[in-house]
């Protein structure tokens, strides 16, 4: 005999309780990814206790024991962040209130206190991914949200399951052409809607304006895109592609940090030569001043809306802000150039300091070298053949160094990463006499074949040095092309495979042209939706209406036709629904109003009392002198509505009309 495996049948509050269980989980499953551990673990635990009380029919916890539940975790989160105010710290305590509210639900104002503390959450989910995949998740956390909302408000007859999300659905889509009315029409204004705290931009990641041994080769760890690239003509040649960001002057032993002073570029201090390469750059975000283009640019890009861009002597590109939002520029470069040919000796002696006290093998080092080569070009040819023959390897997981750090590396580990080698490269130039500096950025790219841009991602980041040459001016020499030549000529995968699952999964995925264009195809839906939704500016709006017909429109006529437009989608939404509402005889609108006025004096009539039961209650409750007018109508309305009568019904309703005037 076959057993058929069933669902378990709950009470209605029991399945109405899980659902809302459900609801809340999925409201708070894309915080986990940047809460701590302990707030996600924390937060499982709670809904799971929450799920054992209902199926077991237990009652809540009492105060004693939510109360220093409770503050524990406000001490956690204050020992986690050393504040209650911010960002982090607001969202952390906002998802502990939403889980901890959910074991005091004893009326049905906590009820609305949990489902709007689950609206209010999903908005701060946006603090922290603005992806399509968030945008569906959040698509289903609501349509969740409000089938459990729905399910609260029924009495009586009891749809499934089915049928409430099906409703819950169907309010979502009612609301999607006022909300692309919203989006296309409402007026934009420059930065967000609202302020938001000091740290509302931490956590993005990008190049430090400073570089240790090891900032590097824990960014390329990461495969988020640091900024796309679509160029106007063919791209240059990979080995080419070094996209200039931070000049680093300043060591102190151990960091390497920007000049102190700054000069301004008067536009007097390159010479270009060859044909010029305009790049359109799309740049994350990354809570720093630092723009990237291709070495060398010409001129600071022009960035629409508030942002303004320079460009220093030492060819750095800067915002005149922090860029915390998505931001598309131009700019023209020429990989052909001379650069400050004539550099006054000021720079050049900040680009030959080097500390005292430090590594004095190196010093050694390179004190031969320049009795062996009098000619600077030389010498650097040299030092590049030293670490090509020597048994210096190129790797993420160097061993630490001691306090002569230069030391340790070249002539005790001789393994390290693109800044090791910069690093130690330009200490060496500086004893020898040589000006030198660091120049961070990124190096290389990746063509996505569906939509046309370069996308240089974190694992592209890169450290090369820059020495100053007598006649020829600042020349970019990158070392770590001396160790590992194919970092520059292909990518970092080809000169340090991944380990361990990771690498199984890089040659899998390296092997399968299927799920490489699957992954271009995703990153080029991801690039559409940054352009076309994330990036649908103030700018990007006057565009939009001018190709409407709407020519140098303003906010304010914006807002009316906002309005406008909103007010007739309402209406066309509005009409047929209220078209095809259930009419009401005329017979039983009279009857109605007559509740409607008895509802004044005494309690309402229920929705199963008829209106004979109703009539005898009334007896009761109204003075003696007010039962008359009200019987004779209630009597005169049920023999109008289930008596036998030829009177015709336009008659009897005038009748009842009559009568309900009476009943005062």
């Amino acid at each position: 005999m076959r057993r058929t495996l069933s669902l378990p049948v709950f009470s209605r509050d029991k399945a109405d309780t899980l659902l809302l269980i459900v609801a809340c989980l999925s409201v708070l499953l894309p915080h986990f990814s940047h809460l701590g551990t302990w707030v996600s673990v924390s937060c499982v635990g709670l809904l799971m206790w929450r799920g054992w009380l209902t199926l077991t029919g237990r009652r809540l916890p009492p105060g004693w024991i939510l109360i220093p539940v409770s503050a524990l975790m406000m001490l956690g989160v204050y020992l986690n962040h050393k504040t209650f105010f911010g960002r982090e710290a607001g969202v952390t305590m906002l998802v502990l209130l939403l889980t901890c509210k959910l074991l005091e639900m004893h009326a049905k104002r906590d009820l609305f206190v949990v489902l709007f503390l689950g609206f209010f959450l999903l908005l701060t989910s946006f603090f922290y991914q603005q992806t399509i995949a968030a945008a569906f998740m959040t698509l289903v956390s609501v349509s969740l949200l409000l089938t459990a909302q729905l399910s609260f408000h029924y009495t009586g007859l009891f749809p499934s399951l089915k049928q409430r999300l099906k409703l819950g659905l169907g309010m979502m889509a009612l609301a999607i052409p006022l909300t692309l009315c919203a989006f296309f029409l409402f007026p934009r204004i420059q930065g967000p809607l609202w302020g938001l705290p000091g740290d509302a931009h931490s956590g993005r990641s990008g190049l430090s304006e400073t570089m240790s041994p090891g900032g590097i080769s824990d960014l390329v760890l990461s495969e988020e895109i640091a900024f796309r690239v679509k160029f106007s003509q063919p791209a240059p040649n990979k080995s080419l592609l070094y996209w200039r960001g931070i000049v680093m002057t300043e060591f102190d032993g151990k960091t390497w940090s920007p000049a102190r002073f700054l000069q301004k570029n008067n536009g007097d201090i390159a010479q270009y030569a060859g044909t010029p390469i305009t790049q359109e750059i799309i740049l994350e975000p990354q809570s720093q001043r630092w723009l990237f283009a291709l070495d060398l640019p010409a001129a600071a890009p022009q960035i629409d809306g508030n942002t303004i861009a320079s460009i220093n002597r030492q060819m750095e590109l800067r915002s005149n802000d922090i860029i915390s939002q998505r931001l598309r520029y131009q700019v023209t470069s020429y990989p052909q150039y001379r650069y400050l040919v004539e550099n006054n000796l000021r720079d050049l002696h900040r680009a030959l300091e080097i500390p005292a006290g430090y590594n004095p093998r190196s010093a050694a080092f390179a004190d031969a070298l320049r009795r062996q080569y009098s000619d600077d070009s030389a010498l650097i040819n040299a030092v590049l053949q030293y670490f090509r023959k020597e048994a210096f390897t190129y790797t993420l997981e160097p061993p630490l160094l001691g306090i002569n750090s230069i030391d340790d590396f070249l002539f005790k580990s001789r393994a390290g990463f693109c800044e090791h080698y910069a690093s130690a490269f330009v200490n060496l130039m500086r004893l020898a006499g040589i000006p030198a500096r660091i120049v961070t950025g990124y190096q290389g790219g990746t063509l996505n074949e569906v939509d046309g841009y370069f996308e240089v991602r974190q694992s592209d980041a890169h450290a090369w040095t820059e020495v100053w040459l007598g006649g020829q001016g600042w020349v970019r020499v990158d070392p770590t092309a001396a160790v590992a030549p194919e970092r520059v000529m292909q990518n970092l995968n080809q000169a340090i495979p991944k380990r361990g699952f990771a690498g199984l999964m890089n040659f899998a995925l390296s092997g399968n042209s299927w799920s490489q264009a699957m992954r271009m195809r995703l990153d080029a839906i991801n690039n559409s939706w940054n352009q076309w939704v994330l990036n649908y500016n103030q700018q990007t709006q006057k565009n939009f209406l001018s190709s409407l017909g709407f020519k140098n429109i303003d906010w304010s006529r914006i807002s009316l036709l906002f309005f406008i437009t909103g007010t007739l989608i309402i209406g066309a939404i509005a009409l047929p629904l209220m078209l095809n509402r259930p009419s009401i005889p005329a017979m039983d609108r009279v009857y109605l109003a007559f509740c409607k006025k008895m509802a004044k004096k005494t309690p309402p009539r229920a929705v199963d009392e008829g209106p004979y039961a109703y009539l005898q209650r009334l007896k009761k409750i109204l003075p003696a002198k007010d039962i008359p007018p009200v019987e004779k109508f209630l009597r005169t309305y049920i023999n109008a509505k289930y008596g036998q009568t030829t009177a015709p019904e336009s008659q009897r309703i005038r009748q009842l009309k009559i009568l309900l005037a009476a009943c005062r």
